[in-house]
């Protein structure tokens, strides 16, 4: 199996975050794992971002491939996601996406919230190897994402209660049921 973790705005892939952790878990199970330090992570590029996304989905190795993003790097997915092609992962786990409208709050990242993305489908195969985890209180989606993602999209979501945006601040640094998901789908992702 081989892995690419994504992270969001403002994300230095600093130490105690569950993505680092994750990172060390799976290559010390032995799996090849990509956590690369995506560019102008405070003022990130779309274009730049989906172009090192590409590249690295590229450079996964054979067997079964899984996506993994956090906050920015849903949305940075679900606009590449139907022109992925063959880079298209086997499974992609989305970890607390902020909403659209919060995004184009901030004009350092409102060009990841097209006009659109929030009615943008995906065609039934990537509904199928796609998982979503939030939280009921996340303060960059407030309402919570599961009611868009699972009512409008028909994802497979996990709730996380009071897990705010599912970062290092809310206390997200081991997170043993992802890794145990990275391994075997049928597992659901509980509260750290």
């Amino acid at each position: 199996m081989s892995f690419l973790i994504v992270h969001g705005w403002q994300n230095r892939r600093p130490e105690g975050h569950w993505q680092r952790w994750l990172a060390g878990r799976l290559r010390d199970d032995g799996h090849q794992v990509r956590y690369p330090q995506f560019p102008e992570p405070d003022v990130p590029v779309p274009a730049d971002w989906l172009a090192l996304l590409r590249s690295e989905l590229a450079a996964l190795d054979g067997g079964e491939r899984v996506l993994v993003c956090h906050s920015l790097a849903v949305l940075l997915w679900w606009q590449a996601a139907p022109s992925l092609g063959e880079l298209q992962p086997d499974r992609v786990l989305l970890v607390a996406p902020p909403s659209a409208d919060v995004l184009r709050g901030y004009p350092e990242v409102a060009a990841f919230a097209p006009p659109g993305i929030e009615t943008a489908t995906l065609p039934p195969d990537l509904v199928a190897r796609t998982r979503l985890v939030a939280s009921d209180d996340d303060p960059y989606f407030p309402g919570g994402a599961a009611s868009l993602y699972d009512d409008r999209f028909g994802l497979d979501v996990d709730v996380v209660p009071g897990g705010r945006h599912l970062d290092l601040p809310a206390g997200y640094g081991s997170w043993p049921s992802v890794p145990a998901w990275c391994t075997d789908p049928s597992v659901r992702i509980t509260p750290r």
